[in-house]
């Protein structure tokens, strides 16, 4: 029904609004430290770019470690509401609000051991970096930025941490908040400490690393005491880890390391269709980047309602209700669709002015790759978002081993295989690349729904026998 789907798609905006939103803006903070670097240099940008690269890969997979504790604070939180409507007139303290508590403390735990774990691992691959081939001048310098984002890795995972809490209790709206000053202080704290301003050392490229931690521990502590204002989330907020469950830490690491390994996954798959992108020469290569980069832009949409789906699929079925879990996937979809179907449109109506802020269009055969490549993305972006709403989704049923495998065989077994077959035994080159990853995609995105109808039709069979 037309009033239902509006209905839900009301519920489901409140929730992933504001999360597409911080995507964004997320995405404007790493836009802003590769301009800053752009301005020292070409060795400067290549060594920052190769030291981000690092970093974020290995930020990727921290971040997932985390990300159960949204849909196992969505479910505590809904099983206390239960709890507390069921026994007002005994003013009961409910079991699920200490697990809620406790799950922070897991969550921060967990963070704190990746991020450690992460900062050490980011200075070894700064050590070996002289071994993978790369020019002398560009291993210095990306050594150095390496040792400055290091220590920013902690605070960063702490907040992540922080934010799927502030989701799973449907109270994020100070992360829009605290990620676009995050933007501002970024781009200042950049200038300030690369020239030298105000009487402090000029630092060049190892100063948009310094900025770039600091940041990450203000906005943290930003969202901590933002938090703890808050009536409903300060009582369930608790930063002793000291005291943290080991079982629930354990729970949450068994959810987060199939998710970090998919996370870790799809960030490979699309690194190595730039390698082989760039076999077929400069252009190729920067139209190649230029469209991933729109891409990658879009792509916060579907981030932001795949966050939002997942965390309501993890409250309605702690409420018992599978045919509300079995909308969302609905609704999710068609806000997806509809998204997607504009961008698509100005992708094929507009191809130069939308490519114009990546690609110099200067150069006539990048600019005729990249309009040729906007085709194919026009399409492909419905089976990207329609795909990471999967995992989403079975991340609310807490299946992430069989989102990992689905991934796997998605984006290897048959993404890459179809795009060396189109681009080098059929001879379609950039564009075989792009074929290839939409058939990937594609592939990925109908095993996930599949695989999610059928776990709920699954859930549901099982319930009959208690219900008759």
């Amino acid at each position: 029904m037309p009033s239902t789907l509006l209905r839900d798609s009301r519920a489901l905006g409140v929730l992933a609004v504001p999360l597409v939103l911080t995507q964004l803006a997320q995405v404007a903070l790493t836009t802003t430290d590769t301009v800053m670097m752009g301005l020292l240099g070409t060795a400067e940008l290549a060594a920052g770019g190769l030291a981000i690269v690092i970093f974020n890969q290995l930020r990727t997979m921290g971040v997932g470690l985390v990300t159960s504790v949204g849909n196992q604070t969505a479910a505590a939180a809904a099983r206390a509401e239960q709890h507390a409507a069921s026994n007002a007139a005994r003013a009961e303290v409910s079991p699920a609000s200490d697990d809620v508590r406790a799950i922070v403390r897991a969550g921060l735990a967990v963070a704190t051991l990746a991020g450690i774990a992460g900062a050490v691992l980011m200075v070894l691959i700064g050590q070996t970096l002289p071994w993978l081939g790369q020019d002398p001048a560009v291993v210095d310098l990306a050594r150095t930025m390496l040792y400055a984002l290091a220590p920013g890795l902690l605070p960063c995972l702490w907040f992540q941490a922080l934010r799927q809490f502030t989701v799973g209790m449907r109270r994020p709206q100070a992360l829009l908040r605290i990620t676009i000053a995050s933007v501002a202080v970024n781009a200042a704290l950049n200038w300030v400490l690369i020239h030298g301003t105000f009487g402090l050392p000029q630092l060049g490229l190892i100063g948009v690393g310094a900025a770039t931690s600091t940041v990450y521990l203000l906005a943290f502590l930003a969202l901590y005491l933002s938090a703890k204002r808050d009536k409903e989330l300060a009582p369930l907020l608790s930063l002793n880890i000291a005291k943290a469950d080991p079982e629930a830490v354990r729970r949450l690491v068994r959810l987060g390391i199939p998710i970090a390994a998919t996370y870790g996954s799809e960030a490979g798959f699309f690194s190595v269709t730039a390698l082989m992108a760039g076999t077929f020469g400069p252009d190729a290569l920067a139209a190649h980047t230029a469209v991933n980069q729109l891409v990658y832009i879009v792509f916060q949409v579907a981030v932001g309602l795949s966050h939002a789906a997942s965390i309501n699929v993890s409250r309605e079925l702690a409420l018992g209700d599978l045919d509300a879990a079995r909308r969302i996937k609905n609704t999710a979809l068609a806000c997806a669709a509809a998204v997607m179907t504009v961008v698509g449109i100005l992708y094929v109506s507009v191809p130069r002015l939308v490519l114009a802020p990546f690609l110099d269009t200067g150069s006539d055969r990048a600019l005729a790759i990249a309009t040729q490549l906007l085709l194919v993305t026009a399409f492909l972006q419905f089976f990207d978002c329609a795909q990471n709403i999967g995992v989403g989704l079975l991340r609310g049923l807490d299946d992430t081993r069989s989102g990992f495998r689905i991934t796997l065989v998605g984006y290897w077994a048959v993404g890459l295989p179809a795009s060396w077959l189109l681009a080098h035994a059929l001879g379609l080159d950039t564009l075989g690349i792009w074929l290839g990853l939409l058939t990937g995609l594609a592939t990925t995105a109908v095993l996930l729904l599949r695989r999610y109808t059928h776990s709920l039709g699954r859930r549901e069979a099982d319930a009959l026998p208690a219900t008759a």
